[in-house]
């Protein structure tokens, strides 16, 4: 064999190769590789989606913190107020009551006194009839003398 037509058959046989390489070989392998190259890119878009959808939650929960605190924060005062409130009307009712019962126990010591003073008038009336009747040595009938003794009553 002559070293040409060797070259020149080896040639031929590298073309037919390289031939079906690239009609059937290289075909499927370049589908995967164009397969795997997609499947990595989604893989990275789904990460960087993931990312992001991350961050705007974590956005949404320190905003939600934010305005739980702050809602919080106002029912506390609002609490407060209310309390404060309560108790300025608990000691308003108690001071309105402590004057109500100082008023009604002035009235009722005034009722006690003006008594009291009706028992002396008729005591000291009662008095006055038992000293007439011992220095005129005779008996006073209170009966007949019912008037004279309203009208001293109301004297004294």
């Amino acid at each position: 064999m002559n070293i040409n037509a060797t070259l020149f058959l080896q040639a031929v046989v590298f073309a037919i190769l390289v031939w079906f390489t690239m009609k059937f070989v290289w075909p499927p392998i370049s589908k995967a590789l164009d397969e795997r190259v997609q499947k990595i890119a989604d893989g990275l878009a789904a990460a960087d989606k993931a990312k992001a959808e991350l961050s705007l939650a974590n956005k949404r929960v320190e905003a939600e913190l934010a305005s739980s605190r702050n809602e919080t924060a106002s029912r506390l005062a609002d609490a407060e107020r209310r309390a404060q409130t309560i108790i300025e009307e608990a000691k308003q009712r108690a001071t309105e009551e402590a004057a109500r019962i100082v008023a009604a126990a002035k009235a009722e010591a005034e009722q006690q006194s003006v008594k009291a003073r009706e028992v002396l008038r008729e005591q000291v009336a009662a008095l006055a009839v038992k000293g007439a009747e011992q220095i005129l040595r005779k008996e006073v009938n209170s009966g007949v003398h019912a008037d004279l003794l309203s009208r001293l009553k109301t004297e004294l």
